[in-house]
């Protein structure tokens, strides 16, 4: 028979706004992977952004997603064997720009309609406080874990 441990001491974590960011950011994530699937959040909104921005340069489009040019390729890549999007040669032979394939299009439409529905669950259980967050209460009553 396993014995019940206790519980692990925090300390100062649980008042740090970083920390609690955090497990909300993993609770926030948590969802979208339930909720959303297919693809994670950096890609689907990779995705989104192609979308918007058809024929985007994969080098101005790992600026505006944060990720360096090493990783921007990889992860292009697994979109690209998946059939999501396509590379086309760019405005001149050094870029190239990224287009949605059909594929691409109808899980784009498809992935807005499910984001759309996390981020009202994910809105509905933010606390309301004003931007005003104690060491007390946690900043997401119901993400944020006791």
């Amino acid at each position: 028979m396993k014995r019940a441990r206790a519980p692990l001491e925090l300390g100062v974590l649980p008042q740090l706004l970083g920390y609690r960011l955090r497990l909300a950011q993993q609770a926030v994530f948590r969802d979208f992977a339930a909720s959303v699937g297919e693809l994670s959040p950096g890609r689907a909104g990779m995705l989104l952004l192609i979308e918007v921005n058809a024929g985007v340069a994969q080098g101005r489009l790992a600026e505006a997603m944060r990720l360096d040019r090493s990783t921007m390729v990889g992860v292009v890549d697994s979109l690209e064997e998946r059939g999501l999007i396509e590379r086309r040669r760019g405005t001149d032979r050094r870029t190239n720009g990224l287009w949605l394939t059909r594929t691409g299009r109808v899980l784009a439409t498809r992935l807005r309609r499910r984001i759309e529905r996390h981020e009202r669950r994910v809105a509905a259980g933010l606390s309301d406080r004003g931007g005003r967050v104690s060491d007390h209460d946690p900043i997401f009553l119901s993400f944020v874990p006791d």
